[in-house]
């Protein structure tokens, strides 16, 4: 398992130094780790439950704790502080942050949110159109 040498929590920018023992150092924005927290709000309980984040482009990191020698849980400035985010995962989502994003930008896009307008704070879901059935009046 690679460790960490280097955590910085830049908040203007907002974005999360990592460096590892291997050399290797990431940039990981914020709205990136809140939207592939590794919890079960997030990740759901199995394949296919995953649930899209939107309306997170501002997000801020309130708080980062410690869990043993492997992990960092974060305090998102929406309240979300449920994901344990190990070193692993971190080093996946720094190595695999080119194509992580543009899955979500699809994934924003495939939901009905054209452009920037799912990561805009506020931001919510389609709503589902209307049900016309059996005696329903249009």
């Amino acid at each position: 398992m690679k460790q960490p040498t280097g955590l910085t929590v830049h908040s203007k920018s907002r974005v999360l130094e990592i460096s590892f023992d291997d050399g290797a150092t990431f940039h990981l924005p914020f709205e990136l780790l809140r939207v592939y927290s590794p919890s079960a709000e997030v990740k759901g309980h199995g394949a296919g439950q995953e649930v899209l984040q939107v309306g997170k482009r501002e997000v801020g990191i309130a708080g980062i704790e410690p869990v043993g020698n492997y992990a960092v849980q974060p305090t998102f400035s929406d309240g979300h502080n449920t994901g344990l985010f190990s070193w692993d995962y971190l080093y996946k989502l720094g190595a695999e942050q080119e194509q992580l994003w543009a899955d979500y930008l699809a994934r924003l896009q495939a939901a009905g949110f054209a452009g920037e307008s799912g990561r805009e704070s506020g931001a919510a879901l389609p709503s589902a159109p209307k049900a016309h059935g059996c005696g329903s009046k249009h």
